[in-house]
């Protein structure tokens, strides 16, 4: 992975357009060129005046920026920007699985912080997301204030294994199965209060994917070793909430393992936190970074 030790100087024509896209009351799009093409993202400007460090949020797989919209309004004091990774939402794919890295993810999001001029930014990643962040504070590390992570998946041998069994590719065939098998899953992992027009969201996010939807749970399992070393290394304040899900046990492990964090628990939320407590969880991010401030 490209390893930067200052942002490039910002585009002023890609500046000037995000700036006048990413403004208004709610989340507005754009693009900016990455490492296989174009990276779309999702954000908001800061509102008040002076602002805090910009803050961004990054999904799990195999969904998009989408997740984070009812978030990304919660911030009114800071640059609040949330990007679909190469291959997920609108943004371009990989070549190849080979290339769909926690790396390349990293390095995608590193080229939208360039081309907005955030020089120092704060992290927040949910599941996968929390990899990714942990890559682009291992690359950058001067670059990053504090990290809060939902879940840290510090998973044992055999669970890795039923993981990746799990989520394997399900096939594209006349009788559906890829719709039913992912609108069952998504039902079944739910968490309290997740509405149906929730589920569809997801759902939608998971079909956006195509035939590689699944290479981010790949890249996932494939970074243990590396997010193991980050959390065991990383100088930066690191916040791992822990809600009630299928990794809530793995997140726990976290706990004697980060150099300079905690584990937060958080009962009672489950998938759909993003949506159900988004003003809450915001509030829980904001003190956290502006205390590391």
């Amino acid at each position: 992975m490209r390893r930067l030790t200052a942002p490039r100087p910002p585009n002023p024509l890609v500046s000037a357009l995000l700036a006048t896209s990413l403004s208004g009351d709610g989340p507005r799009r754009a693009y900016v060129d990455g490492p296989f093409g174009q990276v779309h993202l999702r954000g908001v400007r800061a509102r008040v005046v002076p602002c805090k460090r910009p803050l961004y949020a990054l999904h799990q797989s195999p969904k998009s920026g989408l997740e984070m919209e009812k978030l990304l309004a919660c911030f009114m004091d800071r640059d609040a920007v949330a990007p679909d990774y190469p291959g997920y939402g609108l943004s371009d794919p990989p070549p190849a699985e080979a290339a769909a890295t926690i790396e390349a993810y990293a390095e995608s999001v590193w080229a939208i912080a360039d081309a907005l001029g955030h020089e120092r930014i704060d992290l927040f990643g949910n599941h996968t997301g929390a990899k990714v962040a942990a890559a682009m504070a291992m690359a950058c590390p001067q670059r990053v204030g504090a990290v809060v992570m939902v879940s840290a998946a510090l998973l044992t041998e055999e669970e890795r294994a039923a993981f990746e069994a799990y989520f394997q590719p399900v096939p594209l065939d006349a009788a559906g199965t890829r719709f039913t098998t992912m609108w069952a899953r998504i039902h079944r992992h739910a968490g309290p209060g997740v509405t149906l027009e929730m589920k569809a969201r997801s759902f939608l996010q998971n079909m956006m994917g195509g035939e590689a939807y699944e290479w981010g749970h790949a890249a996932a399992f494939a970074y243990d070793a590396p997010f193991r070393e980050a959390l065991a290394t990383l100088p930066h304040p690191i916040l791992v909430l822990n809600p009630e899900d299928e990794l809530t046990e793995a997140t726990r492990r976290a706990a004697g393992l980060i150099r300079r964090g905690r584990v937060l628990e958080l009962p009672g939320w489950g998938h759909g936190l993003l949506e159900l407590h988004a003003a809450e969880l915001a509030a829980l991010i904001a003190d956290f970074v502006d205390q590391a401030a």
